[in-house]
């Protein structure tokens, strides 16, 4: 498995699991967590939640997948943004504990940026981790000109990431804000690095992998993962969907496959607004 350092100091996975849209229904509650506790089993041992996802479902569903194993996981939550003044974000970030029943968040994101200012929040965090409530913080959904106003603010320095939309189809933050994280040694979180199971119908993208003798979806992973700096968090919410995204972790991509994926999905000729799902 492919890994990231955080600007800290630690190092994780490169390939994680993601949360979103799980916890919605009770129902499928033990089946996603079984699919987050297999992801565990082949080493993806990072999860990526929010108390946004299902209203704190996913949450409850990570507490579910943990059990017994608390040692072995990196859980990344984030705050909403209208909860993440100075006193909410405490507030928030205790909620979340509770949900997945633990002690300590290891990495905490703002969700994305809002009425709050930012000297709060991060004071917030500060105090968070001055506590042992969490162990890092970034942000989520950041443009380069927000990640430099965070890093010109009292201890904006302090973030350890940016967690965006980055995949084959949305290739905008390659222009300038994988540089400047690059240039901070900051890692980048790609979040829907599937497109949300669309990529699967890219015809080009069929054919690469085809010849290759992997999927789409596995070849855009691995697309992914080849790309310096940058750990992806694809939900898989079924056993089969995590075991086929871990074989990503293992391709490699010859050059004249990147060759052919960026004549298939060209990379950003200018400055583009940043893209948010």
């Amino acid at each position: 498995m492919r890994t990231v350092t955080l600007p800290d100091g630690e190092t994780v996975p490169a390939m994680g699991l993601g949360t979103w849209h799980m916890g919605e229904r009770l129902g499928d509650h033990d089946r996603e967590a079984r699919a987050l506790s297999r992801g565990l089993d082949l080493g993806m041992t990072v999860i990526d939640t929010a108390e946004m996802y299902g209203r704190g479902g996913a949450e409850r569903v990570v507490s579910k997948a943990i059990e017994g194993r608390r040692d072995e996981v990196f859980i990344i939550s984030k705050v909403l943004p209208h909860n993440a003044s100075r006193h909410g974000t405490i507030e928030a970030c205790e909620k979340s504990l509770k949900r997945m029943g633990i002690e300590t968040i290891d990495l905490y994101l703002l969700h994305w940026q809002g009425r709050y200012s930012l000297t709060d929040t991060v004071a917030a965090f500060q105090e968070l981790k001055r506590t042992g409530k969490i162990r890092h913080w970034g942000v989520s959904n950041f443009d380069t000109d927000e990640m430099e106003a965070l890093s010109g603010s009292p201890d904006g320095n302090k973030c350890q990431t940016n967690q965006v939309l980055y995949n084959l189809s949305r290739r905008g933050v390659e222009w300038d804000l994988l540089p400047w994280c690059a240039s901070h040694m900051m890692p980048v979180m790609a979040y829907s690095p599937l497109e949300q199971g669309r990529l699967a119908s890219e015809e080009a993208l069929k054919t690469i992998a085809s010849a290759k003798g992997v999927t789409a979806l596995q070849l855009a992973l691995a697309w992914c993962l080849q790309r310096d700096g940058v750990m992806v968090i694809p939900k898989a919410s079924h056993l089969e969907h995590v075991e086929q995204n871990r074989v990503a972790g293992d391709i490699e991509l010859e050059v004249e496959e990147i060759r052919a994926l960026d004549c298939a999905f060209p990379p950003p000729t200018g400055k583009r607004s940043l893209e948010i799902l």
